[in-house]
Order: structure tokens, then sequence, then C-alpha cells
């Protein structure tokens, strides 16, 4: 399990003062970039394999300006040319659960513009990050 600490700015937050939903995608493709770092992965663009097949949120209580957010991020499935990721969102001042996400990512071949089935080495990776939900 990787974990990523964003601290929410101003400019994230609404005119209710809550941070705005768009937000939480940005903290969730932050976490997603920190995780394939973890794995070995480089963030050079002609290096990069792959796309984001699918992003979900969902928002359990409202976090707002200043706070510190902690996110968790783990494998919870793995197919033949995709993956699923899962992020809890946390206040770390409180522990309180803010939010959670889940996103499909695929394996892609950008010259030929297809999916193509997970490398040994990126499946054994995921399988060490694997996390049943």
């Amino acid at each position: 399990m990787q974990e990523t600490e964003v601290t929410v700015r101003f400019c994230e937050t609404d005119a209710l003062g809550h941070i705005n939903n768009t937000s939480y995608f940005i903290y969730l493709e932050e976490a997603r970039i920190k995780f394939f770092e973890s794995l070995g992965y480089s963030m050079r663009l002609k290096d990069w394999n792959f796309i984001l097949a699918s992003a979900k949120c969902d928002f359990m209580n409202q976090g707002y300006f200043n706070q510190i957010l902690s996110i968790k991020t783990y494998v919870s499935k793995i197919g033949t040319k995709s993956f699923q990721i899962e992020h809890e969102i946390t206040c770390s001042q409180t522990r309180e659960l803010i939010a959670k996400g889940t996103a499909v990512v695929v394996f892609f071949d950008f010259e030929k513009q297809q999916s193509e089935v997970l490398p040994d080495l990126l499946k054994e990776a995921l399988k060490n990050n694997l996390i049943h939900s």
C-alpha cells in the first residue's frame, strides 16, 4: 500500500468553503503517480504505458482548506490487460474518512493504439500491493 499526503490549497475549495468535488480527482491522480513511481515506473511520457479507463470518487465527509489529507492507494483487482486501484482519503488530523476513489488502469501501447497484456514484472509488483476490499 502506498500513502501520499496533500495539503488542501485555498484554490481547491469552493464558495461553500469545502473542497470542490473536482479537486479530489487531482489528489487521486497525484496518488496514482506516486503509486506508479513506487513500482519503479518512469514518469517520462515516452515510457508511459497506462491509460485511465474509469475513475470514480465517493464523497463521505467534507474536507476544508489547509487540511492535510492522507491518501492510501492499493490494488483491488488484477486482470489480463488492466487493474483496479482503490484510494482512501482521510484527514490526517482527525482520521476521518473524507472520500473513497476507484480507478481502472489499462496497460496501453500508444504506437499501436491498443491495450496490451500486463507484463509479468508489473503483475508481480501489483500482486504485492493487492488488498481485497
